[in-house]
């Protein structure tokens, strides 16, 4: 991936702007990359669903259940929980969402899926931001 981005100044321009959000380093932007060509030109629903990480309801009839994210691309749910995890340690408006969610009561799984999805979407819109 390193003699990728020496040879292809997009490519190092795409990763450079990954790593502006916070939990996202080295290895999360390059997996991202890598896993998720389609990053920056789909919109914020379809990022998230290709991801894994858009909430879909468990409902039927006047039953309403949880909403649970299912599907989309293993390994980048992986990567993007660590990327979670990392985020929200630091000082940046992520980690207050993240503590907004903890504090209205939500489970910390539940909160950790949210900022997942928070960051892909922020990184979607940022590489798209790029393009135009």
């Amino acid at each position: 991936m390193e003699k990728l981005l020496q040879i292809d100044p997009v490519l190092l321009q795409r990763y450079q702007t990954l790593q502006e959000i916070a939990g996202v380093g080295p290895i999360v932007a390059t997996t991202l990359l890598g896993l998720l060509p389609e990053l920056g030109t789909l919109n914020r629903r379809q990022i998230a669903n290709l991801a894994g990480l858009a909430p879909h309801p468990c409902e039927s009839g006047k039953t309403v259940g949880y909403r649970r994210t299912k599907g989309g691309r293993v390994d980048v749910k992986r990567i993007l929980f660590m990327a979670a995890m990392t985020a929200r340690r630091t000082d940046s408006p992520l980690k207050a969402f993240y503590e907004n969610l903890i504090k209205r009561g939500k489970k910390k799984m539940v909160a950790l899926t949210a900022l997942m999805r928070k960051i892909v979407i922020i990184a979607n819109a940022k590489l798209k931001s790029l393009q135009t």
